[in-house]
């Protein structure tokens, strides 16, 4: 099996844990008679954990290989479920969620680290489908468990068992991931064209600090648009636009598709015309979709939006990666590597501070808040964007 292969092996099954949570949580918190708010509390141990773990990946890498980092993380992640299905106690529990973290962290990093050197844009944005298609597959796994009388802690215990074979296979595997394929060259007549913060090919390279700083804070903001948007989209449409319970549920469900079918579509069309260009078109669709949805009228108009929005955010993340060797500078293998771990990292601290920030925002005032947030978010996504081009046009003249 090809590296590509395993990569997106790898992504489909670690998004089947993190997407069932919310199924499961229901049935843990009775099993510790906790309050439903407590699982925010186990988030933020969980979140901690794989954000140190994301930035201590790029450190790692260049000692023990993807292939070997891989495996280890794939089995961290079996013990932290495996911990959770016998956990006796909350704080068992807790110690299940942190272990999770590190091993999804390690794992999320090295695979994208890996993407950054070594995949297309085809690959790369094939590969994060591959954690859509896995984050629809497992709430439907876990409906038929339930429906069968099957409990979490079985559920967990059989996710674990299948992650520890997973484990184990990428460990008598790993050598290959050492033969994978070599850097795709983007099809443009310069393959740092139109890419922000690419170093120019004439004068003073720019700081690594401020070519790092800015694809940290886009990540960021980036992830905590497209979470906060699915996160907060049915209570958006239902209590803030009025729409009914089955309608906002498709709705949301169609958003997720989208960000699946635009990874998918727009992944061959970045190889074709150039990241820089798709990244820079799917930056102004975000800012479209929310503005949309921000709009006064039909419902119908916001539920456009969030469509726009779902395809637009789809290949921003996965082309932000692909790019980052560009900004950094192709021969900086070690520098990339760190910069994309630093990267996700970064999008695991926006993808859950900025959808709790929204949550607080919209319990003051009302779900409609959630719209015309999105749009200031969106809004400073692209001036991040907007001054990261910046410095690649004045290709060293800023420090």
């Amino acid at each position: 099996m090809s590296p590509f292969l395993l990569a997106c092996l790898a992504y489909l099954t670690v998004a089947l844990p993190g997407s069932t949570l919310g199924l499961l949580w229901p049935s843990m918190r009775l099993s510790f008679h906790e309050p439903l708010g407590a699982l925010g509390i186990l988030l933020a141990f969980g979140v901690t954990a794989s954000v140190a773990s994301s930035a201590a990946t790029g450190r790692v890498l260049s000692r023990i290989g993807v292939g070997p980092l891989l495996a280890l993380g794939t089995l961290l992640t079996a013990v932290a479920l495996a911990a959770e299905a016998f956990a006796p106690s909350l704080w068992v529990l807790t110690g299940g969620f942190v272990l999770f973290g590190l091993g999804f962290g390690c794992t999320d990093s090295a695979l994208n680290a890996h993407a950054a050197h070594n995949f297309g844009a085809r690959q790369i944005n094939w590969m994060h489908a591959s954690f859509g298609l896995g984050s629809v597959i497992g709430p439907l796994l876990v409906t038929a468990f339930l429906s069968n009388g099957v409990s979490w802690r079985w559920t967990y215990g059989t996710m674990a068992i299948a992650l520890a074979v997973l484990g184990w296979v990428f460990a008598l595997v790993h050598r290959r991931w050492e033969a994978g394929p070599h850097p795709v060259a983007t099809p443009l007549p310069d393959p740092e064209a139109n890419v922000p913060g690419a170093p120019a090919r004439t004068g003073r390279r720019k700081p690594l600090a401020t070519v790092v700083l800015g694809g940290l804070i886009f990540a960021a903001v980036e992830c905590g648009i497209e979470s906060g948007a699915g996160i907060w989209g049915y209570v958006f449409l239902t209590d803030g636009r009025g729409l009914s319970h089955e309608a906002a549920g498709v709705a949301v469900a169609a958003y997720w598709a989208m960000m699946f079918v635009g990874r998918a579509v727009l992944g061959p069309v970045a190889e074709r015309i150039g990241s820089g260009r798709v990244l820079t078109s799917a930056v102004g669709g975000v800012t479209v979709g929310v503005g949309l949805m921000t709009m006064p009228g039909p419902d119908v108009v916001a539920v456009i939006g969030m469509m726009i929005l779902g395809l637009a955010a789809a290949p921003i993340f996965p082309l932000l990666t692909l790019t980052t060797r560009q900004r950094v500078g192709a021969g900086d293998v070690r520098g990339t590597t760190r910069t994309v771990s630093l990267q996700v990292a970064a999008s695991a601290i926006g993808g859950a501070a900025l959808p709790a920030g929204i949550g607080l925002v919209i319990g003051v005032f009302n779900a409609r808040v959630l719209a015309p947030s999105l749009l200031l978010l969106g809004l400073a996504m692209c001036a991040v964007y907007g001054l990261m081009s910046h410095l690649s046009r004045a290709g060293g003249n800023l420090t």
